[in-house]
Parts: C-alpha cells; sequence; structure tokens
C-alpha cells in the first residue's frame, strides 16, 4: 500500500513539474504579491502626502472676520467670496472644492463626498475647531475669566504600549487574501489536470486497471495538488515579508513602526496557508472529479477563485473577529484568525477549531472521492 501510494504521489509530482502551465500557476501566481503591497504602499503614501493646494479653495457665502482670516491664512485656506448661487457654480465645475453658507451662528458645509471634497472638509472642520477655540478664549477673557481653567478642565493622554500602523495592517490582512487567491489557483490547474484532464485523455482507465487500490490513488493525487498549493503559499508569504521590509525603507507612511512580520505570527501564517492548501486541494479534485472533461472541470472550479475571496474580503471590511463558530465555517475562518493574529489577537482554541474542522473536511471530501473512484462511473461518464 505505501509503495502504491509513493509511486502515485512520484508520478503526480512528475507530471506537474513537467507541465509548464502548473509550474506557472504554481511560481508565477505569486510574482503577483510584491505589486499589490507596493502599489497599495504608493497609493496609501500618495494620499497622506497629498498637497493641501489641491483641496484648500474654500467658498464662504460671507465676509470673514479679521481673526478668521488670520486663521485660515495660518492654515493654508484659500477664501473665495461669493453669494450662495455664485459659489455653487464654482463648485460643480470644480473651481471651488466646497464652500460654507452662515444662518446665524451655525455654519454649513456644501460638499458632494468626492475625495478631494473629503480632504476639504476635514481642512474646513479643523479650521472651525480653532475658529470656536478662539471664540470661546475671547469670551472667557471679557468675562475675566482664566481660559486655561475652563478649557483645560481635565487632561487625557493615550498611552500606546506597541505603536500600530492602519495601513501596514491593511496592506498585510489584503496580501493574504491574494495568498488565499494564489494558492486556490494554484491548486485548481493540477486537479483539472489529473482527474478531468486523465479521464478525458484516457490515462486514468488504465491507472484504475492496474493493482492499485482506489484510495491510494486518490490520496496520491490529493498529496501532489496539496504540495503544488502550499509551495504557492510559502512563495507568496516570502516575497509578502520581502516587499515589506523593503517598503518600510521606501515609503513614509511606515516610519518608526515595524510592519514586519514578528515570528510567532510567521509561523501561525504558515499553519494557516498550510490548512488552507489542504483543504482547497481536496476540495478542487472533488468537484473535478465530477466532470467528464478538463474545460467542463476548468468552468466548474472558476467560481471557486471568487468564493475563496469573497467571505474573507468582506469579513475583513466589516471588522469581523473569529469566534469558536466561525473558526468552523470554511474560507472564513482561514481570513478570520490571520486578521485577529495581525491585530495582536491569538487565540490558540479558535486555531485548534480551524484545524480540526479543516481535518474532518478533507476526510468527508476524500471519502465520498474514492467512493467515486471505486463506482464503474468514474470509467464511464464520458
Amino acid at each position: 500500500m505505501k509503495n502504491s501510494l509513493k509511486n502515485i504521489l512520484r508520478k503526480e509530482l512528475r507530471e506537474l513539474l513537467r507541465d509548464k502551465k502548473s509550474l506557472a500557476m504554481m511560481l508565477v501566481i505569486p510574482i503577483f504579491i510584491p505589486l499589490v503591497i507596493m502599489g497599495m504602499s504608493a497609493l496609501f503614501e500618495m494620499q497622506m502626502n497629498k498637497d493641501v493646494k489641491q483641496y484648500n479653495k474654500i467658498g464662504f457665502v460671507y465676509e470673514l472676520a479679521e481673526e478668521e482670516k488670520n486663521i485660515a491664512q495660518e492654515m493654508n485656506v484659500e477664501v473665495i467670496n461669493g453669494t450662495e448661487e455664485e459659489l455653487k457654480q464654482k463648485y460643480d465645475k470644480d473651481e471651488i472644492n466646497l464652500y460654507v453658507t452662515k444662518q446665524n451662528k451655525q455654519y454649513i458645509i456644501h460638499t458632494n463626498g468626492s475625495e478631494n471634497s473629503n480632504y476639504a472638509k476635514q481642512l474646513v472642520e479643523n479650521y472651525f475647531n480653532v475658529y470656536k477655540q478662539s471664540l470661546q478664549q475671547q469670551y472667557l477673557q471679557n468675562n475675566h475669566i482664566n481660559a486655561n481653567e475652563v478649557l483645560d478642565i481635565i487632561k487625557v493622554e493615550e498611552e500606546v504600549e506597541e505603536k500600530q500602523n492602519f495601513f501596514a495592517n491593511y496592506i498585510k490582512n489584503y496580501t493574504f487574501l491574494f495568498i488565499i487567491m494564489a494558492i486556490t489557483f494554484s491548486a485548481t490547474y493540477p486537479s483539472t489536470d489529473t482527474t478531468a484532464g486523465e479521464k478525458e485523455r484516457g490515462t486514468l482507465e488504465t491507472l484504475l486497471t492496474f493493482p492499485i487500490k482506489a484510495k491510494d490513488i486518490i490520496i496520491g493525487k490529493f498529496l501532489g495538488v496539496t504540495i503544488s498549493s502550499i509551495i504557492t503559499g510559502v512563495i507568496s508569504l516570502i516575497l509578502a515579508i520581502i516587499t515589506l521590509v523593503m517598503a518600510q525603507n521606501m515609503f513614509t507612511i511606515y516610519e518608526e513602526v515595524n510592519i514586519v512580520y514578528e515570528p510567532i505570527n510567521m509561523v501561525f501564517a504558515m499553519v494557516i496557508i498550510v490548512a488552507y492548501s489542504f483543504f482547497i486541494s481536496g476540495l478542487c479534485i472533488a468537484i473535478a472529479s465530477t466532470s467528464k472533461t478538463f474545460k467542463e472541470a476548468q468552468s466548474t472550479l472558476t467560481p471557486l477563485t471568487f468564493v475563496s475571496f469573497f467571505p474573507g474580503m468582506v469579513a475583513f471590511m466589516i471588522n469581523i473577529s473569529a469566534t469558536p463558530l466561525l473558526s468552523i465555517i470554511p474560507f472564513l475562518n482561514y481570513t478570520l484568525i490571520y486578521t485577529d493574529m495581525i491585530n495582536g489577537k491569538i487565540d490558540y482554541w479558535n486555531i485548534v477549531l480551524m484545524l480540526i474542522s479543516t481535518i474532518i473536511y478533507i476526510g468527508i471530501v476524500l471519502k465520498i472521492i474514492i467512493k467515486q473512484y471505486q463506482s464503474e462511473k468514474i470509467l464511464f461518464s464520458k
């Protein structure tokens, strides 16, 4: 039995290394990981270092007081006066970034939510906060009240134990989603070729006539695809680590922050990658085995790429944390546990549940496939 399994695994690996498409899926797709990290880092850098002159043209329906003009000048706010109708026309023509109207002591900021308008809105809100504080100080001084005793009646300080970086965590999480997608891509082609492909070429029928148990054939094919997936995941993770080191030296948004994976994070990232590789390889083989042709199997497996990416992306966007229940839900559990880990929360119970559920799912899938291969339908379903 052991020799049969070894021979099947050796055959699958040999064919995998000879197939240029399989090698491309396994080795080339991870190259996109550095592009994702560098591209997103450059985008965040550009947003953080955006020139204030790109969003500082602010329209005011009313005439600013002298104090307001001084604050606007200090904050690089370019003041443009006019009637509400005039300013609205200029805003529609993108000549100003937003405009402000006034009703008694109520100020209304008019904006459409575009990128530049959001930057301008933040600038104007800061401007009004400074102006409000100035008016408060003047009022208290006019009434012979110590402004510092009133405005600074309490002090709030923040002590950060370990400096976190939003951009680094965001990029790490999205990078992992792309690693998951790369592993899925890497598993789909060899799974298709070793099942539906062999069936279409007639080599599977020959293989099943040998004195080899169907169990050994399936496990050998499964391990071959899994090894391919793990290699893709490991290469992707290594490239991600190298690129993060390069990005830290290239972009100012990562200054004074260590964005490289901690050793414990790398270990658990590898555990998740291996677990997911086993899971997705078994699932791909199960789906491809039901197809009659290579093309049909490819079409059937295509949606799996989006299924592997979408749940994790949604969970990350709405900031869901892993729970014991979510830790056993396929696809979602791997991303949630990884996200928690990046945020400094390592729950060993959730990790154990993820591993146990993965083993159970793989066992169920392999049992179904072995039954398929023991049936004559696998030979005559052309």
